[in-house]
């Protein structure tokens, strides 16, 4: 299964993190959280005071950044031109911009390059909003995650609590709404699945419930059924 490449898309919260992590560990696959890299690059302009709708300003801040990431067991470890940020990628603020910012043709642009380069050899686990649709077409697992929206504000709702964040539920409910109508009718690169993804709504599973229906759609691809 070295060269096999994964894709697994989806909205926010759907879970493809923690899962896309755990799949490419058993798999002894190299995992790339595209989600990671888009943060990344919003939280370097927020810092810089930048105008993250300036499409030609923010395509030349990510030329100008220099992303490295390393998975761990529990984690995906970030820096952003050598500082570690993999904590300050993941607050509320940044997680309220991020949207904007993905939705820049340019942005997206460089970062598709850089993500393509990571999956060159195969033998990779990647996830995002796109995957399977325009950053690797190719890939020979494509899964599409879904969760309702109360499952996923949920999660997040913990996550965030987990982290000493002080958040509302039902005001997160509203940003998952909001969120997934900016993936879906953003102009480039929309949140849809590829038409070959396999579709798995992760409402009420168990993490290894998802990682093993992935691990077995792996493991059929590669024993040539169906």
């Amino acid at each position: 299964m070295r060269r096999l490449s994964v894709a697994i898309d989806g909205p926010a919260g759907a879970g493809k993190s923690t899962v896309a992590r755990q799949v490419a560990r058993q798999l002894g696959f190299t995992y790339v959280d595209t989600g990671a890299m888009y943060r990344a690059i919003t939280w370097k302009a927020l810092q810089n005071g930048s105008d993250l709708t300036d499409e030609r300003k923010m395509t030349q801040l990510v030329r100008d950044t220099h992303i490295q990431l390393k998975t761990d067991k529990k984690e995906v470890l970030v820096w952003v031109d050598g500082q570690p940020v993999s904590e300050e990628i993941r607050t509320p603020e940044v997680t309220s911009h991020v949207s904007a910012v993905a939705g820049l043709a340019g942005v997206r642009t460089e970062l598709l390059e850089k993500q393509r380069e990571l999956a060159l050899n195969g033998g990779v686990v990647m996830d995002g909003r796109d995957i399977g649709t325009r950053v690797l077409p190719e890939a020979g697992v494509k899964v599409f995650l879904t969760a309702s929206i109360d499952e996923r504000a949920h999660r997040r709702y913990n996550e965030w609590l987990r982290k000493g964040y002080s958040v509302d539920l039902e005001q997160l409910k509203q940003e998952i709404r909001q969120r997934d109508e900016k993936d879906k009718n953003r102009k480039h690169s929309p949140l849809i699945p590829a038409e070959d993804a396999v579709h798995l709504d992760t409402t009420g599973l168990t993490i290894t419930e998802v990682v093993q229906a992935i691990l077995d759609l792996c493991r059929t691809k590669v024993g040539g059924g169906e």
